[in-house]
């Protein structure tokens, strides 16, 4: 790995990614963002909202700050003020979507949008230097300990209870207690991510096969049917990132041995060398569930090798990183454009749609942490 592959997409970020999508998602004049785009880049407008785009954008517009993109932080400064008066609502609860002028469409407070408010929050407070915002975070936190404490452990979806209970909200607050505890220093937020981790050890993992199920009864049973059946390779991915990071920031070791786990069970039904793309569904078994494949767990993979490569001294997946960035390229997204197809589908052909600008949150993240990890290995030789 070398620090001019570092750089050339580094300067891809901040030169044409990054700029394009300001560009198409935000304008001073307009409430909120863009949340879809057509294949050719045109904003689709829309009368109303959501607060999980709302966030992921305003994390995505953080972080580009923090990349050095001029105009960003004005960017995820609009949207972090749409979250407050318009998302939130005068009583202090988020709508899960609002109006342009905040009016609820849908009140259900979402465990998953608010798990994104948090990672906007420790983003935005790290970009702007305001200390505002782990204050409010702080307030969210409280909201979901309490409004949303489930007695069989962890939290209940939204507020109305809906089933089943998925392990995709947890992961998403861990990856913001994280972020809020790097922002901040406060060690209530590892607090809170070691109960996350030892949540998903203990009720999620099945330990028969290594692998991470998706959704459960009320009280951590494996859903019935098809549903307790899925598992997303993805997820594994995402969450072996996660587990790693979680030992770099604690300092503990809590984490490594399920990462192995789900790093192994997602590896094996890969298929080998880097040329497969990573499908959406799989079985228990390793039985093809949904053959097709989104870019969101491409993204997951790329992080994945990057976290081996940075505490495992993983060969094999410094071996892998440089053919899957390009199959993502050659497969998903437009160099030229930053546009992306969000799907192909089992024989591999693009489906042409609308593409969701909230998947933007995942390709930033990873091809930041694929720049980073380039240059740490430069470093080391």
């Amino acid at each position: 790995m070398h620090d001019n592959e570092a750089d050339a997409l580094a300067g891809w970020l901040t030169g044409t990614l990054l700029p394009g999508w300001l560009a198409r998602a935000w304008a001073p004049e307009r409430p909120g963002y863009v949340e879809m785009v057509s294949p050719e880049g045109g904003a689709i407008e829309s009368d109303t909202r959501s607060t999980l785009v709302t966030a992921r954008l305003a994390y995505v517009f953080s972080h580009a700050h923090l990349l050095g993109v001029p105009g960003a932080l004005d960017a995820a400064r609009h949207g972090m003020d749409f979250l407050w008066p318009r998302c939130r609502r005068p009583e202090g609860l988020f709508s899960h979507r609002c109006t342009l002028a905040g009016e609820p469409v849908d009140a259900k407070s979402d465990f998953y949008d608010l798990a994104f408010v948090l990672f906007a929050c420790g983003w935005f407070a790290r970009a702007s230097g305001e200390g505002i915002w782990l204050e409010r975070a702080e307030a969210v936190m409280g909201f979901i300990e309490t409004a949303l404490a489930h007695p069989q452990g962890g939290f209940a979806e939204d507020t109305l209870g809906t089933l089943p209970r998925r392990q995709n909200p947890h992961m998403h607050l861990l990856e913001a207690s994280h972020a809020l505890a790097e922002t901040s220093g406060d060690r209530r937020w590892l607090a809170r991510a070691d109960s996350l981790v030892r949540l998903m050890r203990e009720r999620m993992l099945d330990a028969a096969t290594g692998s991470l199920g998706e959704f459960f009864y009320e009280d951590w049973q494996t859903a019935g049917g098809r549903a307790g059946q899925i598992r997303e390779p993805g997820h594994h991915y995402e969450w072996t990132w996660l587990l790693h990071h979680h030992d770099r920031l604690t300092g503990g070791a809590e984490g490594r041995d399920a990462a192995r786990k789900l790093y192994a069970f997602a590896e094996r039904h890969h298929g080998p060398g880097a040329a497969h793309p990573v499908i959406n569904e799989i079985g228990p078994d390793g039985a093809v569930l949904d053959g097709a494949a989104l870019l969101w767990p491409q993204t997951e993979y790329l992080k994945a090798l990057t976290a081996r490569i940075e505490f495992e001294r993983d060969p094999v997946a410094a071996e892998r990183l440089d053919p899957h960035l390009a199959l993502m390229f050659e497969r998903f997204v437009d160099r030229r454009t930053g546009l992306w197809h969000n799907r192909i589908d089992d024989t591999g052909a693009p489906v042409v749609a609308p593409v969701p600008v909230r998947v933007l949150y995942h390709l930033l993240l990873a091809l930041a942490e694929v720049v980073r990890v380039k240059r740490l290995a430069a470093l080391r030789g």
